[in-house]
């Protein structure tokens, strides 16, 4: 089951996490979020907790 971490506020900026959380090794789907024009970021339910601590580096 895919989990949804983050949501961006661009496509730019979610193709940007995207990228780095890919060239970390996750598997990793951007949505468009139903509500506004902001992205989903998504990752595995199993790898949530590995994927928050890098995406905390990518963020800061």
């Amino acid at each position: 089951m895919w989990t949804v971490i983050y949501i961006a506020p661009s496509a730019k900026i979610a193709e940007r996490i995207q990228q780095r959380l890919t060239d970390e090794g996750f598997l990793v789907r951007v949505r468009e979020a139903k509500v506004s024009k902001q992205y989903e970021i998504l990752v595995p339910e199993g790898e949530v907790h590995e994927v928050q601590e890098v995406l905390g580096t990518i963020l800061h």
